[in-house]
């Protein structure tokens, strides 16, 4: 299953919110658990730094402060040092400027996965069209039930866009349990865009090598590793927020089936503590 060109993956994330554990997993603790807002860098021998979403940034607060965007603050309760943001973590850590970025893949246009956009100047955005009209032109109390903040768009989002063409269209890998195609993002067989649509219209994972592993990107079609492995997906209530759960749930079953029919392919969803705990906080290149 391995893709034809391998690239360089680490995975970060800035700040967290909040939310029961119950919430996220089937029979999970009453407890309140931190959700990391992950995101991941990517360095391909041609097109350089490329980002998979952006996490939470400083920009989120003055997004959210105003009624009823405030609503997403209160629903979604959110821990973010500026110093975390993903342009200033890159530039500590890699001593990488935002302006160095080019290409940012967007999984969807929920506001912990795109705060950051407007950090990086020069980035073009990658995404499915579907994400993208599910969201566009929202505003007010129709915004925040789709998790889309509209001040966190850059005012040139449209001209930097690059939504995926029908043409990049490629089959997955034999065995590979989604009923679709996949997308050749890049033209080379470096970077398979899936569609796991279900927690938001249009959501993205990303398929990839590096030279050690491969990884699947499954943003939030999952919150957990634990909760794909013990078949534990969300309580209903967190079906509130999802345009379509019947959709999440295939969704997920299948990426329980991908798990089973492939061990040695790594799972990466965008808010899972193991993940955290395993590379994000060991700053390990993977």
């Amino acid at each position: 299953m391995t893709n034809q060109k391998q690239v360089e993956l680490t995975l970060h994330a800035t700040g967290y919110c909040t939310h029961p554990e119950w919430i996220t997993m089937r029979g999970g603790s009453v407890r309140s658990i931190r959700i990391p807002a992950g995101f991941a860098r990517i360095v391909h021998p041609e097109h350089g730094t490329i980002l998979f979403d952006t996490g939470y940034a400083a920009r989120f607060f003055d997004a959210a402060s105003r009624f009823p965007y405030s609503i997403y603050r209160r629903v979604t309760p959110v821990v973010h040092d500026p110093s975390e943001g993903a342009a200033m973590l890159l530039k500590r850590q890699f001593n990488l400027d935002a302006g160095e970025v080019n290409l940012i893949i967007l999984s969807h246009f929920h506001a912990d996965h795109v705060a950051g956009l407007c950090d990086f100047p020069n980035a073009r955005f990658i995404y499915l069209p579907e994400a993208y009209e599910a969201v566009r032109g929202l505003r007010g109390l129709a915004a925040v039930r789709a998790g889309f903040l509209p001040d966190l768009m850059p005012e040139d989002f449209g001209f930097r866009s690059s939504p995926v063409p029908p043409s990049a269209r490629v089959p997955l890998p034999e065995g590979w349990p989604f009923p679709d195609d996949g997308y050749d993002l890049l033209g080379d067989g470096s970077l398979i865009g899936v569609d796991v649509s279900g927690h938001a219209t249009g959501q993205m994972g990303l398929l990839l090598s590096t030279a050690e592993h491969e990884y699947f990107l499954c943003a939030d079609a999952a919150w957990s590793g634990q909760a794909i492995r013990e078949n534990r997906p969300p309580h209903p209530l967190a079906g509130l927020i999802m345009p379509d759960r019947r959709q999440y749930l295939q969704t997920f079953t299948r990426l329980r089936l991908l798990a089973e029919r492939f061990p040695q392919l790594r799972i990466i969803p965008s808010h899972c503590g193991e993940v955290w705990r395993m590379y994000i906080q060991r700053n390990e290149r993977l």
